[in-house]
């Protein structure tokens, strides 16, 4: 059993005084009262890989008695001052569900206990007029120990101030304003592991700069593109928690990240060398594959349930409804077991480890080492010229199947060009980010016109279903003809749509 929760806190360098030294905290914003509890004794051991994994990534894992919440910790970077804390109950060794969060990060490495931190805990407990925890300030004495024979040992004071869940991160700035003027200042370290790890030497050589290629000239079309990947490959990781605990539009998310670095990789082969990122390529469609089914389903099913939703009564005939839900749930169970086995497999560790060997030692070829402007201009304007390629090709076909399938290929040539001219807006700035922009219109309505498309198969199969069960086919068949009308109102706006993205002045600023 696991529980999580979002964490938002602030870390600072004690007051000189101790709790006596805090500034009343009473009238501060939304605070109206403000009660003292303590002192907790807390122990927790923090665990991590034998090159700390975890800590390089600012992410935890601890073990910890004392307190209210006993138990395993693992804490998950969020954007700003905020992590994602999941709990797990206490027990001897790492719970299997917090190890597979943390899977990738770890990729599989043993996780061992590398330091012991405790802390004597004195909490004031700030308050709204009704009695409601806005946050809690902790004063820690802390003292850490390496946990390797002959590691060393470090004391040192820590103000902690967290808000509670739902409480507006505002709350965080006016707090830190009444502490400066008592002198209070931010801490240096991130948390108490990063401390601890840097003043007892347990964390020698973590967090040291991944290696690097020397031959990555700054601001060159290599160091433009491996920035990209970079960035894109630390979301995959980050993502990874999120889909496995089923978060809403995590897959999704995932799934983009996935197209994006595949669509840099083939892009940008004047950059990278082809014989190595082919490959990557390969395994990021794979990837994307498994993810797709989870995320189809899920488009699928609230785009049905929304229709019929917006229906009338009077033409909704038949247990319509219940046959929706039972078909979300025998098709939702697959597709999501077949999410988790994806990211358990070997060739989903591999997959990560290859995407930070791209990054340490990219295979780079001539050109990532020149100017960038004509080198990033080139692969952006090549993609542009497949999908003008693919939209004349599907304009020309009559209506039925087969324009349906060309539309969906000239999508997919829409995302290509608008992920390479993401990579290229460092280099080209305002001129390529318009072009990218006209390109996301061209794949959004396109989207829609697949989405549409794709709903008619399944409300076909739906009204067959429930004829065969002796219901109605009416609702069905109803929803059915929605979409085919949606999708052939998109293809005819798409003439309007692909004429602007197909501007030659948007393109006319870029290098030929």
């Amino acid at each position: 059993m696991t529980q999580s929760k979002r964490e938002t806190e602030r870390k600072y360098e004690p007051p000189s005084g101790g709790v006596a030294g805090l500034p009343d905290l009473t009238g501060v914003g939304p605070v109206a009262a403000v009660a003292t509890a303590g002192p907790e004794e807390l122990d927790a051991v923090y665990h991590d890989t034998e090159d700390l994994r975890l800590a390089a990534s600012s992410a935890t894992l601890r073990r910890r008695t004392g307190g209210p919440d006993a138990g395993w910790h693992l804490k998950l970077p969020l954007a700003g001052d905020t992590r994602e804390e999941v709990w797990a109950p206490l027990s001897d060794e790492v719970p299997k569900s917090l190890r597979e969060l943390a899977l990738s990060r770890t990729r599989g490495a043993e996780l061992r206990p590398v330091v012991r931190i405790r802390s004597t805990r004195t909490v004031r407990r700030l308050c709204d007029a009704e009695g409601g925890l806005l946050a809690e300030l902790s004063l820690d004495e802390v003292r850490a120990d390496a946990a390797a024979s002959g590691g060393g040992r470090a004391e040192w004071g820590e103000l902690e101030v967290e808000l509670a869940e739902g409480v507006h991160a505002g709350l965080l700035d006016v707090v830190e304003r009444k502490l400066r003027k008592k002198g209070i200042v931010r801490a240096d370290s991130p948390s108490k592991l990063a401390r601890a790890l840097r003043e007892t030497g347990a964390g020698a050589g973590a967090g040291a700069e991944p290696e690097r290629c020397p031959e990555v000239v700054a601001g060159s079309p290599g160091a433009h593109v491996l920035a990209y990947v970079r960035e894109q490959a630390g979301r995959l990781v980050s993502l990874d928690p999120a889909v496995r605990g089923d978060r809403p539009d995590a897959v999704h998310q995932m799934r983009v990240t996935c197209r994006r670095l595949r669509g840099c990789l083939r892009s940008y082969r004047s950059v990278l060398d082809r014989r190595v990122t082919d490959r990557l390529r390969a395994e990021l469609r794979w990837l994307a594959g498994e993810l797709g089914a989870a995320r189809d389903q899920e488009v699928l099913g609230e785009r049905i349930g929304a229709a019929l939703a917006a229906l009338p009564d009077d033409l909704v005939l038949g247990p319509v409804a219940a046959r929706l839900r039972v078909w979300e749930v025998s098709h939702g169970g697959e597709v999501r077991s077949r999410t988790r086995e994806a990211l358990a497999t070997p060739r989903y560790l591999r997959l990560l480890d290859a995407l930070d060997a791209l990054v340490r030692r990219p295979p780079l070829r001539a050109k990532a080492t020149g100017k960038p402007a004509r080198t990033m201009a080139r692969a952006v304007l090549k993609e542009y010229d497949r999908l003008a390629g693919r939209i004349e090709e599907a304009l020309a076909l009559p209506a039925g199947r087969e324009r349906e399938t060309a539309l969906h290929e000239a999508r997919k040539a829409a995302k290509k060009l608008r992920y390479a001219a993401e990579v290229a807006r460092p280099a080209l700035g305002k001129p390529v980010a318009r072009l990218g922009k006209r390109a996301k219109a061209v794949q959004s309505l396109l989207g829609e016109h697949q989405d549409a498309v794709v709903a008619q198969d399944a409300l076909r199969g739906l009204a067959v279903a429930a004829h065969g069960a002796g219901e109605s086919a009416f609702t069905w068949g109803l929803l059915h003809g929605l979409e085919r009308a949606g999708a052939e109102a998109r293809q005819r706006e798409l003439t309007e749509v692909w004429r602007a993205a197909a501007d030659p002045a948007l393109r006319a600023p870029l290098p030929h």
